[in-house]
């Protein structure tokens, strides 16, 4: 099976999902010749850097033999800039410019760095330079001066979860509401780790029709039966349920980080069903039938307050601070249920 991510790599402007001020700016520069000698591109992994990159090259009618990608973590020396300012005196052999798209660029060392100044200073006309950074605060001041900027934005895990069905959609496949959601979390504002998730559950399932409980299995991610136990436990203030349930997820060995943004954003579900009839249609839509079931069951309760919503954000928050990962939920529990 191809890699997902390279098979459904866009290939134009209208594929191009959640950059849709960058991709009009760029579309209209090439479309009216108004380019500039060098782009900076910047943002987390997987936001589509390089993939728009691409395209922005072939936008301006560059040729693939004329387009050059070169890795930064692999080509950081001085001696590699001081190849590339040679190649880019030479002619490109069919397109109007030549275009060099430099990956991990702040991979470059010191030396590296001034002698790409000196190109950028004075390019020739036929050359378009592309940096692409996952860490723009390692880039020199000097460079990012002298080109045009700009910031890719994390995806929203709305449009991850809708990019995800659709692709497997395409592949034939059923993907199940609650799956859909998951595999968008845990893709943690990248298309391509989400892509990646999707694809370790289509070699793993047995049939088309893909479950969240795969997803679980694969990826190692709390239950939804867990939670849901752990939720309803707390809203019943029944303590020593509560830190069962938590006590379980620590035994197994899962990501708290992971669990505690399932219970937060499950506990916020239940507060917005519970205070907002119109939220119902975009809620139920993230779920299975069952689990939606559970989050209308609590939301009819009214257990849940905004107060209790509070004590969850802060307990997410201050997982990464706790020696011990499992403390902030477990004083949660405590504190609602005392």
């Amino acid at each position: 099976m191809p890699v997902l991510y390279r098979k459904y790599r866009p290939q134009s402007w209208s594929e191009v999902v959640g950059q849709d001020e960058i991709v009009n700016t760029l579309k209209e520069s090439a479309k009216l010749k108004r380019l500039s000698h060098a782009y900076l591109f910047s943002g987390s992994r997987g936001t589509g850097k390089t993939t728009t990159a691409r395209i922005f090259a072939r936008s301006v009618e560059t040729a693939d033999e004329d387009i050059y990608e070169i890795d930064a973590a692999s080509n950081r020396g001085i001696d590699d800039i001081r190849e590339l300012r040679e190649h880019v005196s030479v002619l490109p052999f069919t397109s109007p410019y030549k275009v060099y798209i430099i990956d991990e660029v702040h991979m470059l060392s010191k030396d590296a760095w001034n002698a790409l100044l000196k190109t950028l200073e004075e390019p020739p006309k036929h050359v378009i330079f592309i940096l692409a950074t996952t860490e723009l605060d390692k880039v020199p001041d000097t460079i990012v001066s002298r080109c045009q900027t700009f910031t890719f934005r994390r995806p929203n895990r709305e449009v991850i979860r809708k990019h995800v069905l659709d692709v497997a959609t395409k592949e034939g496949l059923k993907l199940d509401p609650g799956a859909a959601d998951l595999i968008a979390m845990l893709g943690d504002g990248s298309f391509r780790d989400a892509l990646g998730t999707l694809e370790k559950v289509i070699a793993t399932s047995k049939d088309v029709k893909l479950t969240r409980e795969e997803v679980e299995a694969i990826t190692g991610a709390p239950k939804a039966s867990l939670v849901n136990a752990y939720i309803g436990a707390l809203l019943k203030k029944d303590c020593d349920k509560a830190l069962e349930a938590l006590a379980q997820a620590d035994r197994s060995g899962l990501s708290i980080n992971t669990l505690a943004t399932l219970i937060l954003e499950k506990a916020r579900f239940i507060l917005l069903l519970a205070n907002s009839a119109s939220a119902r249609p975009d809620i139920e839509k993230r779920f299975s039938p069952d689990d939606f079931a559970f989050v209308e069951e609590m939301a009819k309760t009214k257990a849940l307050t905004p107060a209790i919503l509070e004590m969850l954000l802060g307990a997410v928050e201050g997982i990464n601070r706790a020696r011990i990962g499992i403390l902030p939920l477990e004083m949660v529990s405590v504190m609602v249920c005392g």
